[in-house]
């Protein structure tokens, strides 16, 4: 049976030191929907041992907070929620929130992975591509901010790409519906985020994209996942 996308075409109506090491493209291009090459999902043993070992970090951080709420690294491992709860969704043991809602960090570090069982590939890939969107949009946001990009040449302004880049991703079922020819996030257009705001967006997408592309079988270990957008 064919996966259904996780947004159904209807009517229209704090950055985490790993991601500032790993892979990223920087070009806010229309390869965001290249065809990427499909590799063998990770086994459902690998997926279960990545939940502990995440559930650890995730355990050790929290019982450090709130002494340590400043350290970088606390702040970092706590983040790292949010991959452990992506690895849970996928062993649907867990349900993702939309890409503005953290899961919270103690929920999901008190789950058995071992209970799980894999979702269908083509869900988990679908995802994947939902995660990748989102943690595009982020970077758009950084590269805009920096003026260090130059635009696709079809392209007149990052308005133009950002609206395009939404409403195909919404066709696609990879997104929801675009508000004002923009994402949704925090109830409003993302464009008008605040930093902070913006910062949970980025470190949402970041830790999501990570898992969904390692779980998908990319890079050679969980440190060494490209992230391209």
């Amino acid at each position: 049976m064919a996966t259904e996308p996780r947004y159904s075409q209807g009517p229209t109506a704090h950055v985490p030191a790993s991601e500032q090491t790993r892979n990223e493209t920087g070009t806010p291009a229309s390869s965001t929907f290249s065809w990427m090459p499909r590799r063998k999902l990770r086994s459902q043993g690998e997926v279960v041992e990545r939940c502990r070992t995440l559930r650890d970090e995730v355990r050790s951080a929290l019982a450090q907070l709130p002494a340590d709420a400043e350290t970088a690294e606390v702040v970092d491992a706590v983040w790292r929620g949010e991959a452990l709860g992506t690895l849970l969704w996928a062993l649907q043991l867990a349900e993702l929130p939309p890409y503005d809602e953290p899961f919270d960090a103690g929920s999901v570090a008190a789950v058995d992975p071992e209970a799980g069982e894999l979702r269908e590939d083509e869900e988990i890939e679908l995802e994947r591509d939902s995660a990748r969107l989102w943690h595009w949009r982020a970077r758009t946001s950084d590269l805009q901010s920096a003026g260090t990009v130059e635009l696709p040449a079809r392209f007149a302004t990052f308005d133009q790409l950002i609206a395009a880049t939404a409403m195909r991703g919404y066709e696609q079922g990879l997104l929801p519906p675009p508000i004002r020819g923009d994402f949704r996030a925090f109830g409003k257009v993302y464009r008008h985020l605040t930093p902070v705001e913006l910062a949970e967006a980025h470190s949402l997408a970041a830790e999501r994209h990570h898992a969904l592309t390692w779980l998908c079988g990319a890079g050679t270990s969980w440190d060494d996942v490209p992230l391209d957008t």
